[in-house]
Parts: C-alpha cells; sequence; structure tokens
C-alpha cells in the first residue's frame, strides 16, 4: 500500500496574510499547533511525495480552459502567484516529482479522465498547506486541481471517483505518498459577505464526512450548497475527493468557526487508509 497518509486542512489566503491582525491569538495559536501537528503526522509516514487536492482561484486556469481535473508534472513549481507581502509567505520554487506524476497520470485516466501541466504557479490554495506542513520546502509535491471555481462544475460523484481514482494510482507505485485535500467549507470570498460561516452547515458535512458517508456525502446539490455554503462551498469536492482516496472513515482533529478574520471555519482532520 502506497498511499501513506490522508487528510484534509483549509487553505484560506488570511490564515496566512491576516495572521498579525487576529485579536484572539491564542485561537490562532491552536489552530497553528494543530496544523503543525498534521505536519509531524505526514513526515512520521516517510512519504516520498505529498499530493495536494486543491482549488484553483484562476491563477493559471480561466474559462477559456477549465479542466474539472487537473495534475502537476513539473519538475519544479514557483509560488505564490499573488503578491508574497500580501499573503505573508516568500516567493520561492517547490520541488515536483514529474516521472512519479506521469505514473499516477497514467493509472488515474484508466478510469477518469484528468488533464495535465508541465507549468504551474501555485496561488494560496497550495501555497498556505504548504506553508505549515512542508515548512522547508523540500518534500516534492504533485498539485491536482478540482474546478470549484467556473461552473459548470463536475457532479460530486465525478469527485469521488476521481479521488478513487487517485488511491488506485498511489497504490500502483513503489512510493510512499502522502495526501491532502484542502478547501473551505461554507464561506463567501470576494462578497459582501465575507467572513460569514454557516457553523451548522459545516458541521454536518464534517459529519458526514468523518463517517464516510457516501450517499450522503454525494446527496448535495451545487444550487443547496451555493444558498447554505456559498460560492466557496463549492470547495467540498477537494475534501471529498481525499475522503474517497483514504477509503476509511476520518477524525476530525480540529474545527473552529471562532477566526471570521480568516473568512472561513478551518478545519483539520484525518482518514483511516482502507
Amino acid at each position: 500500500m502506497s498511499l501513506v497518509y490522508a487528510g484534509v486542512l483549509s487553505h484560506a489566503p488570511g490564515i496566512t496574510g491576516r495572521a498579525h491582525l487576529v485579536k484572539d491569538t491564542a485561537k490562532r495559536d491552536e489552530l497553528y499547533a494543530h496544523f503543525e501537528q498534521q505536519r509531524c503526522e505526514i513526515e512520521a509516514t516517510g512519504p516520498d511525495a505529498l499530493v495536494v487536492i486543491a482549488a484553483e482561484h484562476f491563477a493559471n486556469f480561466f474559462m477559456n480552459n477549465m479542466p474539472a481535473f487537473c495534475i502537476g508534472m513539473a519538475e519544479t513549481y514557483e509560488g505564490p502567484i499573488e503578491d508574497p507581502a500580501w499573503l505573508r509567505i516568500e516567493r520561492r520554487r517547490i520541488p515536483g516529482a514529474p516521472d512519479l506524476s506521469r505514473r499516477l497520470v497514467r493509472e488515474v485516466m484508466q478510469t477518469v479522465d484528468t488533464a495535465y501541466a508541465e507549468e504551474w504557479k501555485f496561488d494560496h490554495g497550495i501555497m498556505v498547506p504548504l506553508h505549515f506542513l512542508t515548512p522547508e520546502y523540500d518534500l516534492p509535491v504533485i498539485p491536482v486541481n478540482i474546478n470549484c471555481q467556473g461552473p459548470p462544475l463536475a457532479p460530486l460523484h465525478r469527485a469521488w471517483a476521481f479521488g478513487e481514482a487517485l488511491r488506485r494510482a498511489c497504490d500502483s507505485v513503489p512510493e510512499r505518498i502522502a495526501l491532502v485535500g484542502t478547501g473551505g467549507i461554507s464561506h463567501w470570498p470576494a462578497t459582501p459577505d465575507s467572513g460569514k460561516i454557516n457553523e451548522a452547515w459545516d458541521r454536518d458535512f464534517l459529519d458526514r464526512l468523518m463517517r464516510l458517508d457516501r450517499d450522503a456525502l454525494l446527496s448535495y446539490t451545487d444550487e443547496e450548497t451555493y444558498r447554505d455554503a456559498g460560492q466557496g462551498g463549492f470547495e467540498i469536492r477537494t475534501y471529498i475527493a481525499a475522503a474517497a482516496a483514504a477509503g476509511g472513515p476520518g477524525e476530525l482533529q480540529y474545527y473552529t468557526p471562532d477566526l471570521p478574520i480568516f473568512a472561513v471555519a478551518c478545519t483539520v482532520a484525518r482518514f483511516d487508509i482502507a
């Protein structure tokens, strides 16, 4: 079994970019401590590469070419594509794993069509997780994007199938692979409702996710998600894909809606590898 770790975490730009403005610094530091715990858990599995399933924010893909799924195959990646002073993460190059990526892409494509990219500049959706999980940027990264921005979006059952395809691909290679899904749950970024959080909706979704209740997870419609969780709620696809890749129930290690300046409730969780 080559998938050695699977989990999820939040990636909002405010987690680093507005950290200095947080009034409840104890709550912020508690979140950071759980990120550090996740980093240690990943490191303990001895991974050869980290797969990051993220939602890209029109930094590389736009409406002239919006793949439902894309996997990176570059030697190196650069990030953040945003202003480093705004995100408070220094711009740098991140190592890739092109040979491993190519083998994963070939296997994924046996059941799910995916695009690939040999050029990719990371935005906050990947850079914020890497800032905490690979602070030395010395672990090769394989970026994976699910379109959560530009409708029509891939149906949730396709996100699940994509996660299962990633799992089969990971288990087909000898390398040890850690995998995280990163996104937000309910949030309304770049709107007048930015900072709003639907805690009840979040907790219901996380309950379904931790129980790995496939039918319940796939029962959401985009219309319901948009109404109850905002356009940012479409990023549940990254969490669903990570859960499907793991194949086992999860443990919610941290959730807090009490850092609204980050404009999303912050989550850290891990899954059993079935």
